[in-house]
């Protein structure tokens, strides 16, 4: 049974699922509160869930509720975690100061992934990852996505990084960390908005199986205390046009400058300015990207309880 007290709490669905040994995905919240415009967060943070449930896994999305880190969420925290504007973006350095001071936070991947990894749900689908920001030489502005995936046991399918940050520095950074890297169905490392960022991967599986096989010897390896990332791509035709994202990347990064945003802050604002420049384009990839990872989760879990 995993652990629960007043500071963590596992949805009953979510506990039985796992005592068990049924599928379970954790999704992360960060991106209902703050990726995603309202109203369509919501009806896509219930879309996602239905998605991993069509695969046959349960859900367990996770937040920070009054003081709470809750894993898995009912339809009312849900609501809860969409249309509050008291929710900070909370990754792992936060989750016990809003424990303790009763407050309301939406788990990034880095918290995201801890909470999964404590709790032993072994896959977590998001959208994409953080990583080295653009001029971190400079800012030392590192994601704690890596570091944190560095230490914990799951397997996270995402679309790559999010295409606003240094890409090869970012896979530098996840081989010297010990971080996989495998490419689903593909050579090359995807650019979240894009199929395809520029950079070749030495790793490619072809079906939930073989991604089952890789965690279950990495396991045997000693070598599962670190995650591992399936990195899976839009096909070609549902990305969004690359000449729109280089005009609305650069465009966006000289906004972020001119207005001082800077930290964690600068990843909602530049999704807000992709968002509000493509017409709903951007929002319209953001949202075929989350729901593909989060089915595909889905049937990993599921292979990962097949004998």
């Amino acid at each position: 049974m995993p652990h629960v007290d007043d500071e963590l709490v596992v949805a009953p669905e979510v506990a039985d699922a796992l005592s068990a040994g049924r599928p379970v995905v954790a999704l992360e919240s960060t991106l209902i509160s703050h990726g995603l415009p309202r109203p369509d967060n919501l009806r896509v943070a219930q879309e996602v869930e239905t998605d991993v449930r069509a695969e046959g896994a349960v859900p367990a999305t996770v937040a920070v509720l009054d003081g709470q880190v809750r894993v898995g969420l009912d339809e009312q925290q849900l609501e809860q975690v969409a249309r509050r504007d008291d929710l900070v973006k909370a990754s792992v350095r936060d989750l016990p100061v809003l424990a303790a001071r009763g407050g309301y936070g939406a788990t990034t991947v880095a918290a995201t992934a801890h909470v999964a990894d404590l709790v032993g749900i072994p896959l977590f689908a998001t959208g994409g990852l953080g990583g080295v920001h653009r001029h971190a030489r400079d800012t030392w502005d590192e994601s704690a996505d890596l570091s944190t995936l560095a230490r914990v046991g799951v397997t996270v399918v995402c679309a790559g990084v999010k295409s606003i940050l240094d890409v090869p520095a970012t896979l530098e950074r996840m081989e010297t960390l010990g971080i996989a890297v495998l490419g689903y169905r593909t050579a090359a490392f995807p650019g979240f908005y894009l199929t395809d960022s520029g950079q070749p991967l030495e790793w490619r599986v072809d079906s939930p199986a073989e991604v089952a096989a890789v965690v279950r010897a990495r396991a045997a390896l000693g070598l599962d205390r670190r995650a591992l990332v399936v990195a899976n791509p839009l096909p070609p035709g549902q990305q969004l046009d690359p000449a729109v994202h280089d005009r609305l990347l650069w465009g966006g990064l000289a906004a972020a400058t001119e207005a001082g945003v800077a930290g964690k802050a600068v990843t909602p604002f530049l999704l807000d300015f992709f968002h509000r420049e493509s017409g709903g384009d951007s929002l319209a990839v953001n949202i075929r990207i989350i729901r593909r990872n989060a089915r595909l989760a889905a049937q990993i879990a599921a292979a990962l309880t097949r004998p």
